[in-house]
């Protein structure tokens, strides 16, 4: 009988504790979860609608964004949106040109590679046309190049040589000593501002070396250990297909007889660009020697 009792007892606390966890469950809220949730959304989307240069700006935001000083990326935005703008012939914009022809000197790279982009796109201001004839002498090879292909659009050919590097290796050298570390090999494709090594110095300080162009490491000079002096040769680095597609397409328009050779080793194809990159090359030895052509013939009638 003991036994009997003991085990309905043992029954009894069971079916109790079952339902004390079933009215628990049942009571508990199930917010926390959808917050979480919602947040795993809501973040991301966030980020992306906050460096997003899609979304329209009013004219008030564009001159706040263009004036913010601590926030690049919003620079570039409202440039952007200017870019789009004098595409659709909005001769509005002109408010801003003062503004932009300033940012010339903006301390961050990016913009600066944004403005040269954007000053392509009116290519009938002659105060955008200086300005990127200054940047041609910029110390970032991408606002170089941007600045190079604007011109293009003007008609000016002053940035051929840069157009053509766009077609060659680009060779990285180290700007201090010390120690190799995290060394990248042979072959790995890279975006700009990538780490390529890390050099560890005496004093234990570390410093980054980052590719400044965006391409594929065609040969790493360095190893993991080595010693490191200062000018020594790092890497170099092979461009990437936007590169060489802009090169000669710009090529096609401006190229010279003496660019033929960069042009001729794409016409032949290259490992790893796609057939597009062939035919262009193609397109762009043809147009250089119909123009060379053109040129002697006028030449001859003087």
């Amino acid at each position: 009988m003991r036994g009997s009792n003991s085990n309905k007892s043992e029954a009894l606390r069971d079916e109790t504790a079952e339902a004390a966890l079933s009215i628990d469950q049942q009571s508990r809220s199930p917010w926390p979860l959808a917050l979480l949730a919602a947040l795993f959304i809501i973040v991301p989307f966030m980020f992306w609608y906050g460096t997003w240069f899609g979304r329209p700006l009013s004219d008030e935001k564009t001159e706040q964004y263009l004036r913010d000083e601590k926030t690049p990326r919003h620079v570039q935005h409202a440039l952007a949106q200017i870019a789009e703008r004098i595409a659709k012939g909005d001769q509005s914009v002109t408010r801003w040109y003062p503004q932009m022809v300033a940012l010339e000197k903006h301390p961050v790279a990016d913009v600066r590679m944004t403005i040269a982009w954007v000053m392509g796109e009116d290519h009938n201001s002659e105060e955008f046309r200086v300005v990127l004839l200054s940047l041609l002498e910029d110390s970032e090879p991408m606002v170089r190049r941007n600045a190079a292909l604007a011109l293009v659009r003007y008609k000016d050919a002053s940035g051929r040589p840069e157009i053509c590097a766009m077609l060659k290796p680009y060779t990285i050298v180290a700007a201090t000593e010390g120690t190799a570390q995290t060394v990248l090999t042979d072959g790995t494709p890279v975006k700009r501002e990538a780490m390529l090594a890390r050099i560890k110095s005496s004093e234990d300080r570390i410093e980054e070396i980052r590719s400044p162009l965006p391409g594929m490491v065609e040969k790493s000079l360095v190893r993991e250990g080595d010693q490191i002096e200062r000018g020594r040769v790092l890497f170099i680095l092979a461009p990437d297909i936007n590169s060489v597609w802009e090169g000669l397409r710009a090529l096609y328009l401006i190229g010279e007889t003496e660019d033929l050779a960069d042009v001729e080793v794409y016409a032949r194809g290259v490992e790893r660009m796609p057939d597009r990159i062939k035919q262009q090359a193609a397109l762009t030895i043809e147009a250089v020697k119909r123009r060379s052509s053109q040129k002697q013939i006028s030449f001859s009638r003087r």
